[in-house]
């Protein structure tokens, strides 16, 4: 019998978690041209909060009125939106898209070593393990840049690590607690949340008086808010209810791809002989990291949408 053909909203969820997140690093370039990026970031992440709060509602999902409920939605907020994506943001500038894509892949690499510790462990197993120590290796190759060593430029590098890490520590954290709030309402709660904590950062270090739009920064702010954030987040939660950890989780290494594809078409960017090999190295352990070993967990439990240019 011929296989049958995956149901068209399936396809399409799956062509803007690749498509729209594997652009948004060479998208994010030019907002930040002339957008201050902490307050570019804000304004971002409270429209789309907004426009999705409104779509949950619309869907029947309430706004959670519990404590717990909110300090789950802040401290998500603070791991995956101001520390995971506004520091990606503000690292911009300084870092070319397709190494600050390269470098988010490195998520899905923390993600299973954060959950071997602590409460209700998931063991390593040797193939996991094995990925995870190429995966790293590939980091340091990356890390290398095209004109040489440069102690300034490592440092942008190691706070894009760093704000991946904070995604791993975010999505270890939401796989520990029970939330009762709708998963859409609960990325929509988390992105204003966030994006009013970047607002508030951009303003007290002074941003406000650089906001400069042009063209193509102002068009660069409204893909990320409608496209990056609105319509990939509610592609990814369709995902989340429709596929498999597993499935899902090869954006961590398609986006990459796509990511570094752009860059080099839209942008001219070049990657190092030496950053060519780590990126092979890196996608080779990210690979190995998410084949299914047979212990799926259910959808929740997928790593929880892309660090996110």
């Amino acid at each position: 019998m011929p296989r049958s053909r995956p149901p068209l909203p399936l396809v399409a969820a799956y062509a803007a978690v690749y498509l729209v997140w594997g652009s948004s690093f060479a998208v994010t370039k030019f907002m930040v041209h002339t957008l201050p990026p902490l307050l570019a970031g804000g304004v971002r992440f409270v429209v789309a909060g907004l426009l999705m709060v409104g779509f949950a509602t619309l869907r029947g999902a309430a706004i959670p009125r519990a404590a717990l409920e909110w300090r789950h939605v802040a401290l998500m907020a603070l791991f995956h939106v101001v520390l995971s994506a506004g520091v990606n943001i503000f690292a911009m500038p300084h870092v070319a898209s397709n190494q600050s894509a390269l470098l988010n892949a490195t998520a899905a690499l923390w993600i299973p070593l954060l959950g071997a510790l602590g409460r209700d462990p998931h063991p390593l197993t040797a193939r996991v393990s094995a990925g995870l120590a190429i995966g790293f290796v590939g980091t340091g190759f990356l890390l290398w840049p095209h004109g040489g060593f440069s102690l300034a430029n490592f440092g942008w590098q190691l706070l894009v690590v760093g704000a991946c890490f904070s995604w791993a520590i975010g999505t270890r954290y939401f796989r520990l607690v029970h939330t009762t709030t709708p998963i859409i309402m609960f990325f929509a709660l988390e992105m204003l949340v966030g994006g009013l904590a970047l607002s508030a950062a951009g303003l007290a270090a002074g941003e406000a008086p650089r906001w400069h739009p042009d063209g193509p920064s102002v068009a660069a702010l409204g893909f990320l808010t409608l496209f990056s954030s609105c319509l990939t987040y509610t592609a990814f939660g369709y995902l989340m209810s429709h596929t498999t950890p597993a499935q899902l989780s090869t954006y961590a290494y398609v986006n990459p791809a796509i990511a570094a594809l752009v860059g080099w078409l839209v942008l001219g960017e070049r990657m190092s002989p030496t950053q060519m090999v780590g990126m092979a190295v890196v996608l080779a352990g990210v690979v190995l990291v998410s084949l299914p070993d047979g212990r799926s967990s259910p959808a929740r439990d997928a790593e929880l949408a892309e660090p996110p240019g």
